[in-house]
């Protein structure tokens, strides 16, 4: 096992983060549709009904482009963009919405076969999809804090150096977005969203590079 490769699995279970997870609830609330036809609901509490323009005259978001950067937060944004951005209407399948974040991943390829199952937990299955495209169901993600975890430090401190230089941890915190079609009315729900990015920037490389995806809704804290 490469030696950079040891490193990161050494701070991920010093912090207790469990990766290659299988995806989260409350991603997809519109398959199962409103309680009432023109209120919606989802797998958790905390969902509003809001009023929304009929969604089959919005396209939606394309494939995000990830900016060339050595600032931390701002690159964890635009990697949680590219995941939780993504419209069915467009034509576009869940992997060509991911494919940036993959394709702009760790240079030494140690992560990558480790960040390939993180990244697809976060998106819907073929059927699910498939369920979500006959309601033109479009996603967007609003985020409300971007920040290096408080335990971060801390797990640095207990790999003893054993981290690659320029490795951080950025938890992101924000609120999923979905509009669709429901028997034909617009509805639309909300839910909270929270995960934890590692990623790596100078001095390791140029500009920063995703490493692993916490599991969706269980970030470091």
């Amino acid at each position: 096992m490469p030696a950079s490769r040891r490193r990161l699995i050494v701070v991920l279970t010093v912090v207790g983060v469990v990766v290659l997870a299988t995806v989260g609830v409350g991603v997809y609330g519109l398959v199962r549709g409103p309680a009432h036809p023109n209120h919606t609901t989802t797998r958790h509490g905390g969902s509003s009904p809001s009023g929304t323009q009929n969604p089959s005259s919005v396209a939606g978001p394309v494939p995000a482009t990830l900016p060339k950067t050595d600032n931390p937060v701002v690159y964890a944004k635009a990697v949680a963009f590219a995941l939780f951005d993504w419209s069915t209407i467009t034509g576009y399948a869940p992997s060509d919405y991911t494919a940036p974040v993959l394709a702009d991943a760790d240079p030494s390829g140690d992560e990558i076969p480790g960040l390939v199952g993180d990244v697809a937990s976060y998106e819907p299955t073929t059927d699910e999809w498939t369920e979500l495209a006959t309601m033109k169901v479009i996603e967007h993600l609003t985020i409300a804090s971007a920040t290096v975890p408080s335990l971060w430090p801390e797990a640095l401190a207990e790999a003893h150096g054993q981290v690659r230089p320029g490795t951080t941890a950025i938890t992101i915190t924000g609120t999923l977005h979905r509009t669709g079609v429901w028997y034909g009315q617009p509805a639309s729900t909300t839910d909270p969203v929270s995960f934890t990015i590692f990623e790596a920037c100078s001095p390791a490389w140029p500009d920063c590079h995703t490493l692993r995806l916490s599991q969706l809704n269980d970030p470091l804290g």
